[in-house]
């Protein structure tokens, strides 16, 4: 091994068909435009949407108390809670500000907002696709990385931002 600074900087090329990074400098935005309506007191903040390998990485941000939604992921997600708490009608356990929570391939679940919350966010990495089902599990809808890039365009032309405000995300 070479005696080398170990502040130098790697010295090879990238490969060339790499991707580029996303720096996201103020993931939790002031700026309310930034913040996609998914419904009534609930946006989301996307900060990777990789059409490449179809999932998503974004802040859910839900202001009001009660049931969020029912859904199923047939691939697994990532979730930490930057504030205020949540759970599953399915689970005895509270995710809460700090916490991590890992949803295996093929959970359905009821996201539940307890009383008393007046903000709950959280990063989430959705690989695939969401179902929304009812409690029998009939699909009702779906989301996945393109429904979410298309919600983002028509959302960041409406605020003046233009269509293509996405394209920093998409990878």
């Amino acid at each position: 091994m070479k005696d080398e600074n170990p502040l130098m900087p790697y010295q090879l090329p990238f490969p060339k068909d790499a991707l580029e990074e996303i720096v996201v400098p103020n993931a939790v935005p002031e700026d309310e435009r930034l913040w996609v309506p998914q419904a009534e007191n609930v946006w989301f903040r996307p900060l990777c949407l990789s059409r490449s390998q179809g999932y998503w990485v974004n802040l859910l941000r839900v202001r009001k108390s009660g049931v969020l939604s029912r859904h199923r992921h047939p691939q697994p997600v990532h979730g930490f809670v930057l504030k205020g708490r949540w759970e599953y009608l399915e689970h005895d356990w509270v995710a809460e500000e700090g916490g991590y929570v890992f949803e295996p391939p093929g959970e359905t679940h009821t996201l539940v907002v307890p009383e008393g919350v007046e903000e709950m966010i959280t990063l989430f990495q959705v690989n695939g696709v969401m179902c929304y089902v009812d409690p029998y599990g009939e699909v009702l809808g779906y989301e996945d990385v393109f429904t979410k890039i298309d919600m983002c365009r028509a959302h960041y032309a409406s605020v003046g931002l233009g269509e293509e405000y996405v394209e920093q995300f998409v990878r």
